[in-house]
């Protein structure tokens, strides 16, 4: 078969057949656009296999689900993959004294996002990388005295809001 029949029996089954399938697809994925994207995988590999495809008009429309059902399955395959690998490597970049994400700690990551940028990397350090005060002026090339009196008090606001108890500094309320 010459070329321009396979490109035109291609056209004709995708015409025919395409709006089927992402209908399909769309019914077995979870975003729109990734039924989308299956269904143009779908269509190209049709157009590669277009040697390939049936005589009769009756077994295109198969012929084609099968190819889209082969892409969905890999499609699952591969996002199970990513998963996994996104669950490992937050498992392994999750400090073992660190705090945990989710809706526990919502008030938590509220409070870290009022106190200066510079006190809250104290904290992030100091709480959740496991460095020492010392450690954490050599890191952030401050003073340790400076960085051991602006912990203390990040400490107290923090200790403040999650409570709701007022702040002290030198037996002032803040």
């Amino acid at each position: 078969m010459n070329d321009d029949v396979l490109r035109s029996r291609v056209a004709v089954a995708a015409r025919a057949h395409a709006p089927a399938l992402l209908a399909s697809l769309s019914r077995r994925v979870d975003q729109p656009q990734d039924a989308a994207d299956l269904l143009s995988e779908t269509l190209l590999i049709v157009w590669r296999k277009a040697e390939r495809m049936p005589a009769s008009e009756d077994e295109i429309r198969p012929w084609m689900f099968g190819i889209a059902q082969h892409v969905l399955q890999h499609h699952w395959r591969s996002r199970a993959r990513r998963s996994a690998i996104v669950e490992r490597l937050r498992e392994q970049l999750m400090p073992e004294s660190g705090f945990a994400e989710g809706p526990d700690f919502d008030d938590l990551h509220a409070a870290l996002r009022t106190l200066d940028p510079v006190d809250r990397e104290i904290i992030a350090l100091v709480h959740w990388d496991g460095f020492s005060l010392a450690e954490v002026a050599g890191i952030l090339r401050m003073k340790e005295s400076t960085v051991r009196s602006r912990h203390h008090r990040a400490r107290a606001r923090l200790r403040g809001i999650l409570t709701r108890e007022p702040v002290v500094h030198d037996g002032a309320h803040a």
